[in-house]
């Protein structure tokens, strides 16, 4: 995972700094020294770097010890705060012009995921109740329009495309055909290359005049390091974007790029690709951000991530039903089904604070083992389903054998049910409501319950 390296030696320099009384130049120069070897390992760029830790010394040599917090924990909030300005301070949205259709503008690199990803950020904005329409502008990538009609097949948004003809044309009559088909936002995907050419920014530049797009969002990817600041540079030079889209910050990536891209080209980081699915985009919160990189986690992003997996009214039918005791295997099942959603477990983790994500490293939810549990209940009739006490060793062998499983299978299913049902009683009346109380609305524990239960966590 992006940052997994940095947070790991940000949080050995700052354990140094544990059970002093009070600062010293000394200690905060050795500590801003490991910052410093950090941050260049993470492949940020030397001036980045070197700002940084300047801010971060002068802050802490200058401030007065809170007599609330350690020496330490004053340390971490400045270097907290540094980061999230060093990101760009706050959350951007995209922008939207005050005519329809807005058009947005995806440009960058060939490699960078800009098709996938620009299709994701279609499909994002149609959940904030935009219409969205994709506008295959790359006419020189092998099956990049193939690509493109896919995944809009895929998120359900339409697409439009002319074949081998002028890229200009292409944008052109993609707004016009949004005008007549009520698309409010119009995503242009633009053809890349494997590098920076002159002929590929000037067919940029003609697209960008004869459409106007509102958003020029440059799509990048983490992995490539400060070639992908270098980049950015680049076209910011040549089309003054507005908004930047890091890809596969879920990979092996330093994440030097996304504290450093901000600092250079001065424009904001606006979304990340966190996955190959294509709902696996989030909005960039420099915040939250520098929180998950500190070992601080991100429950906000954690709970909107939990909200948006599983549906409310349910999540909150699930848990009374467990409370009241009348939660049925069918309930059970669905549970699973939205969790799965959720994605990997050690993602999900680095969100929760004090929960090592190592702990769970490479954990995720295994499709195969909820693929043979959903065909285990299915194989059960409703009324089983509804009253599991029924299921005696030859129904249990019918089950087996129409889920094409074992005995044992149906037995473990049954077992983690059964201990889920248990742990959730022991959440019922008062702890449940301070649980509620703690992480508000989500209204889900029912379905962290139930779908941890179905992993045998």
């Amino acid at each position: 995972m992006a940052f997994e390296s940095l947070s790991e030696k940000l949080s050995a320099a700052f354990k140094k700094l544990r059970g002093k009384g009070r600062l010293t130049p000394a200690d905060v120069k050795e500590a801003m020294r490991e910052v410093r070897m950090a941050l260049l390992e993470a492949d940020v760029s030397y001036k980045v770097v070197k700002d940084f830790t300047k801010s971060v010394t002068e802050r802490a040599c200058g401030a007065d010890v809170l007599e609330s917090l350690s020496p330490a924990q004053m340390v971490i909030k400045i270097v907290n705060e540094e980061l999230c300005a060093l990101m760009g301070g706050e959350n951007r949205k995209i922008n939207i012009g005050s005519k329809s259709p807005s058009v947005v503008m995806l440009v960058g690199l060939q490699g960078a995921g800009k098709t996938t990803n620009g299709a994701k950020l279609a499909g994002y904005m149609r959940k904030q109740g935009k219409r969205p329409l994709l506008a295959a502008c790359d006419i020189y990538r092998p099956a990049a329009i193939k690509q493109l009609e896919t995944v809009g097949a895929q998120l359900n948004i339409p697409v439009f495309q002319m074949g081998q003809t002028n890229p200009v044309d292409i944008a052109k009559a993609a707004v016009e055909h949004a005008k007549k088909h009520g698309n409010d936002l119009v995503f242009l995907d633009t053809a890349g290359r494997l590098h920076i050419d002159e002929e590929l920014m000037d067919e940029l530049k003609n697209i960008k005049a004869a459409v106007e797009p509102a958003e020029i969002m440059l799509v990048v990817d983490a992995m490539t390091g400060q070639d992908a600041v270098n980049a950015a540079s680049a076209f910011d030079e040549a089309l003054d974007i507005t908004g930047v889209m890091l890809s596969k910050l879920d990979g092996d990536a330093r994440g030097g790029a996304a504290l450093s891209i901000r600092a250079a080209t001065g424009k904001p980081i606006k979304f990340v690709g966190m996955g190959e699915k294509l709902d696996m985009i989030e909005p960039f919160h420099p915040d939250r951000m520098a929180s998950r990189i500190l070992g601080m986690g991100d429950m906000l992003t954690l709970i909107e991530k939990a909200q948006q997996s599983f549906d409310e009214k349910k999540a909150q039918e699930a848990a009374e039903k467990l409370r009241s005791n009348r939660f049925t295997l069918s309930d059970y099942l669905e549970q699973m089904a939205q969790l799965k959603s959720m994605g990997d477990l050690e993602s999900i983790a680095g969100m929760i604070p004090g929960l090592d994500a190592k702990a769970l490293k490479g954990a995720k939810v295994d499709e195969k083992a909820m693929a043979h549990q959903e065909a285990i209940i299915l194989a059960m009739t409703p009324s089983e389903r509804e009253n599991p006490s029924v299921l005696n060793s030859s129904r249990k062998k019918r089950i087996a054998a129409g889920s094409g499983t074992s005995v044992v299978d149906v037995n473990r299913l049954l077992k983690q049910y059964e201990a889920m049902q248990t742990m959730m009683k022991q959440l019922s009346g008062k702890n449940m409501k301070k649980l509620q109380k703690k992480f508000g609305a989500m209204g889900g524990m029912g379905g962290f319950g139930g779908g941890f239960g179905g992993l045998g966590f």
